[in-house]
């Protein structure tokens, strides 16, 4: 077996499908491959034929040109696989199961792992703390949306799940496991939410929307999604969540109308770096959710911050924007003792569990996110359709093997 095709990205606005290398044990040089990991072996990697493969607001960031992603990156962190190959140092991982792949890379040996903090693993990555799959400074891992894909220490990163048949009739839940709903889900936890908080969550796209479901899991009492994007605050809406709109509400107003006050317990940020300010036509303002949330969250809180911020943003605002310097108002953070939780999610920390409910029928995650499985040919329409705003979370299915694959 020799062939493989993935989504690279080509430049600004630019996806295109495009023939690739078969995996094999060695990380080989290409775009974004950090030298000192060329020729890298991987006797204790796994080869997974890709079941499904999402398209995440974080590759969006790139495509845009919001990046410094070098052309032919191979895109996707968000994987679930079949186990066809394994390299010699793979003892538990066997071939033909069927497996969740956590978006960070991790070794399982390093000081950060050991402690559960996989997110910032410091032995796979050369360029700082942390990696992933198809995703700029994160090391040159080969990304998911493929037909195959390489996954390094296997035994470590994978979730096996526990039957074939009851993986396949969730398949479209499954896959939300690699990311966005243990993203959500900690973004949630982060903020301190708990049985009866009420909860503000900027940012009503797939993250948002997994944030919110996991502040429900929670036991919050009231969840309230802020979005500019009138189909997905009623997309909210339809899963027991308030919403407002900031292009035509202020959020303390907002929260006032909702609660009969103006602040909320917990506050979590699920839109990153390319927000925009609040009101009719507001423009880009990166720092405006940030300072929101210190604003509306009551003094003693806290805010998960699961939205991506970058050190490299070509396309933003003013040089300091460029090098991800925002104008914070961090003294009002500090007077109202708010704390801040940053940085990637580490998955292997909540996928288990959020597994379980998921084959429990405690949530589902692919009914609030409006999961819809596509074609690989037809990844670069589905960019653009989530690039526009719809309510749909794009899950490429390069096999056809889920039996739900739709037109874009």
């Amino acid at each position: 077996m020799s062939h493989n095709r993935a989504v690279a990205y080509k430049g600004p606005g630019e996806v295109e499908v495009i023939d690739i290398d078969y995996p094999t044990y060695e990380l080989k040089d290409g775009p974004g491959v950090n030298p000192a990991n060329v020729g890298r072996q991987l006797p204790h990697a796994a080869i997974l034929k890709v079941v499904t493969t999402n398209i995440c607001g974080s590759d969006q960031h790139m495509v845009r040109g919001r990046t410094t992603a070098p052309t032919d990156l191979v895109l996707g962190h968000e994987i679930t696989g079949e186990v066809i190959d394994t390299g010699p140092g793979v003892e538990f991982i066997k071939k033909g199961d069927l497996v969740s792949v956590p978006f960070n890379i991790s070794c399982g040996r390093c000081e950060m792992c050991k402690t559960r903090r996989t997110e910032i693993c410091l032995n796979v990555n050369p360029d700082r703390p942390g990696s992933a799959y198809g995703y700029v400074d994160m090391g040159g891992w080969v990304g998911g949306q493929a037909e195959y894909v390489l996954v390094p220490y296997a035994d470590w990163n994978l979730l096996k799940f526990p039957d074939r048949d009851q993986a396949m009739e969730k398949i479209l839940d499954l896959t939300m496991l690699s990311d966005i709903f243990p993203t959500g889900f900690h973004g949630a936890v982060s903020a301190g939410v708990g049985p009866g908080s009420s909860v503000y969550i900027a940012g009503a796209g797939p993250v948002g929307t997994a944030a919110a479901v996991g502040a429900q899991l929670l036991g919050a009492s009231v969840v309230i999604m802020a979005d500019m994007n009138a189909d997905r605050l009623a997309n909210a809406a339809t899963f027991g969540c308030e919403t407002i709109d900031v292009s035509q509400e202020d959020p303390r107003q907002g929260i006032a109308r909702i609660l009969g006050r103006e602040e909320v317990d917990c506050g979590v940020d699920a839109v990153g770096f390319e927000a925009r300010g609040h009101g009719k036509d507001a423009k880009e303002a990166p720092a405006t959710v940030l300072n929101t949330l210190m604003d509306v969250t009551r003094a003693g809180g806290a805010l998960g911050i699961p939205g991506l911020y970058v050190t490299g943003d070509p396309g933003g605002v003013d040089e300091a924007a460029q090098e991800g310097s925002l104008s914070l108002r961090l003294g009002l953070g500090w007077a109202k003792a708010l704390s801040f939780t940053t940085g990637q999610c580490p998955v292997m920390k909540y996928h288990r569990q959020l597994m379980e409910a998921i084959l429990h029928d405690k949530v589902q995650i692919a009914d609030a996110v409006n999961a819809a499985a596509i074609s690989l040919n037809d990844a670069p329409a589905g960019y653009a359709k989530f690039d526009s705003g719809v309510a749909t979370k794009y899950v490429i299915d390069p096999h056809g093997v889920t039996g739900k694959v739709q037109p874009v």
